[in-house]
């Protein structure tokens, strides 16, 4: 098999899909380049945030869950999201626009070698843009050009994802020794440990925080659901399913998601991981000009669009 690309999408929780599109549109300068429903759920909204045309490696994702309560941030959870922008200068940007929209967030720091700015949305969602001025791995998308963002500071893509967990080198083993992903180095006194796959860089760690003692989260409304990993065609993604299965790993199998194919399973601090072909995506079904602007659905779910429609509240 061929080592996973990087981070595809990470997929979040919110309880407010109108708020969520105005923060993550207007505020963050994302373009929303798909708007669908929970295929497992299709009572409930999925927005799809990402670059220009919602590459693989831009994408991040919500799912509307109207009722959710409030997140109690603890072990075995994804803890943190970041955002790539083009570079240190971008920062100094965003640090203004968050104090003139009133969002919560700290000063710019340097975390492993990078400068970020961690900061949380509405609803506590924990995320930090990340920037890419030193960044020799995986090359960002390009900011949507209609952005109330310039294009020069606009997000560019996903980058690292924080794991926190009591049990680290149980994770540590499922990424390199099931996934692929190599050791690249430490941080916080060794109580982060970094991995990286295929080129590596921005858009392709997964940062793992070692929490012996904390209670394990309770998620809500602010919490991240799952990470996918980019898998390069579908035929890659059948030697995953394959392989996973033969280590006997409990796994979904194959998933039809139409604008993608999946595979899901949890590693062994009970995080939910998924991997994700690049392709077909979502031109698939609208124009590139007209991504996002009205509900989208598979063909399997087409003949259910009267009662989707008759469920959910028109953004």
């Amino acid at each position: 098999m061929r080592p996973l690309k990087g981070i595809h999408h990470i997929s979040a929780i919110t309880a407010n899909a109108q708020e969520n599109l105005h923060f993550y549109t207007e505020v963050i300068g994302m373009r929303l380049v798909k708007k669908t429903v929970n295929q497992d759920d299709t009572s409930m909204y999925h927005l799809f945030y990402g670059d220009e045309r919602g590459n693989p490696g831009t994408d991040l994702t919500f799912f509307e869950i109207s009722n959710a309560g409030r997140t109690y941030p603890g072990n075995q959870s994804i803890s943190e999201t970041s955002l790539r922008v083009a570079n240190d200068e971008a920062l100094a940007y965003w640090l203004k626009r968050l104090a003139k929209y009133g969002v919560s967030h700290d000063n710019v720091e340097e975390v492993f070698n990078r400068k970020v700015l961690k900061f949380r949305d509405f609803e506590g969602q924990r995320l930090q843009f990340v920037s890419d001025e030193t960044n020799e791995g995986v090359a960002g998308g390009e900011p949507w050009p209609d952005s109330p963002v310039p294009v020069h500071q606009g997000v560019i893509g996903l980058g690292p994802v924080e794991l926190t967990v009591p049990r680290p080198e149980k994770t540590h083993r499922i990424l390199t020794e099931v996934m692929g992903f190599r050791e690249v180095g430490t941080y916080e006194n060794e109580r982060v440990t970094v991995f990286a796959t295929g080129e590596g860089g921005t858009g392709a760690e997964v940062h793992v925080k070692a929490s012996h003692n904390a209670p394990r989260e309770r998620p809500g409304r602010g919490s991240v659901h799952h990470v996918a990993f980019r898998v390069e065609s579908e035929e890659e993604l059948h030697k995953w399913v394959d392989y996973i299965s033969s280590l006997g790993m409990t796994n979904s199998g194959f998933v039809e998601r139409y604008y993608f194919k999946s595979l899901y399973f949890r590693e062994s601090n009970g995080i939910l991981f998924e991997l994700a072909t690049d392709s077909p995506g979502f031109e698939t079904d609208e124009t590139l000009e007209n991504l996002g602007q009205s509900l989208a659905l598979p063909p399997y779910l087409e003949n259910k669009r009267e009662e989707i429609e008759s469920t959910i509240k028109p953004l």
